[in-house]
């Protein structure tokens, strides 16, 4: 039967976090703030980073009390309004026309990646404030399942949108230590990369990797401001991780460039991974992660010595050092 990813129920569950609708500036969950607030925000946030000089302006005399650009400066690089550019900020215009976001985008100096999200964020802005979005299911289908055991020894997960782990094959999960030790419900990749202490030990540019990781959910959030999965999972990393709360305030977004990964691990040593994303049909919302190494390489021989390890570990006691539980650190 393939491996479904359940146990560890000895773990505290988390706590319930309560439901909202956007992360305010400060970090904290706002249960009445508009989408377009959002998008304001990130207006405000980009044209914090550039200087008068980046953008061919004079800054004039003295001392400037704003950072980056003025609001009127960003609004006659756009060729509108102050007016209206300030409406835009406070989430007081809520349809701007695409020529308009294409403008303010090039005055910001926004590339195609952080041009894109501008425009998903505009669009939730206009959306019915009542409009609910759905969970996507987590069942994995039995043709998913029998995949993951298909690709032994490689690693492979099945991931929600929101990064939760909702199926793996044991090299899958073994590859990440400490999350087998987690009820299967609370497993969550974003949440193990930003929470679990292991993860700075065994992802070699955990820096990097947490910014994607925050950009992803941000890029996400804005184009599904309503979605519980993704707020509540933003609200808890927002009061858990001082790093993620730091990063989540610079509204920086990137470009996806996981394919290629490097992991310390504690069994099998440092490992050089690719890594491939596969969206099935079907698969409302879901994704099949795959690690893998070319076949007679010593980082596929790890592969193979971790998969036997993985069996081994299903048989025995997690390491106690690797039973921590996400609860912690309240």
């Amino acid at each position: 039967m393939p491996w479904s990813g359940e146990g560890g129920a000895n773990t505290p569950p988390l706590k319930a976090v309560p439901r909202a609708r956007f992360p305010s500036q400060n970090g904290n969950m706002s249960h009445d703030t508009h989408a377009a607030t959002e998008f304001g925000r990130y207006l405000q946030a980009r044209r914090a980073t550039i200087s008068p000089a980046d953008v061919g302006l004079n800054p004039g005399p003295g001392t400037r009390k704003t950072p980056g650009l003025r609001r009127e400066e960003v609004a006659v690089l756009s060729g509108i309004s102050a007016d209206y550019y300030t409406r835009l900020e406070r989430g007081k215009e809520t349809r701007p026309s695409p020529a308009v976001i294409d403008a303010v985008a090039r005055a910001l100096r926004l590339d195609e990646v952080e041009q894109d999200h501008l425009h998903g964020l505009a669009g939730p802005a206009v959306r019915h404030l009542a409009e609910r979005v759905a969970i996507p299911s987590r069942t994995v289908s039995p043709g998913l399942l029998l995949m993951l055991e298909t690709l032994r020894p490689l690693p492979a997960q099945v991931i929600s949108r929101s990064y939760d782990l909702l199926a793996a094959n044991p090299s899958g999960l073994h590859l990440f230590p400490g999350l087998a030790s987690w009820p299967a419900s609370e497993r969550n990749m974003a949440r193990y990369i930003c929470l679990h202490p292991l993860a700075r030990e065994l992802i070699a540019d955990w820096d990097h990797k947490l910014r994607t990781t925050v950009s992803g959910l941000r890029t996400l959030l804005g184009a599904n401001p309503d979605a519980p999965d993704l707020t509540n999972l933003v609200n808890e990393l927002l009061s858990k991780s001082s790093d993620f709360a730091k990063l989540w305030q610079r509204h920086e977004v990137l470009g996806y460039s996981d394919n290629y990964r490097v992991f310390r691990h504690p069994q099998v040593g440092v490992i050089s991974l690719g890594c491939q994303a596969v969206r099935p049909v079907g698969g409302l919302g879901q994704y099949l992660l795959t690690y893998f190494a070319d076949p007679g390489t010593p980082d596929h021989d790890a592969l193979v010595l971790l998969n036997i390890a993985a069996d081994e570990n299903q048989a025995n006691p997690t390491d106690a050092r690797h039973n921590w539980a996400p609860d912690q650190l309240r």
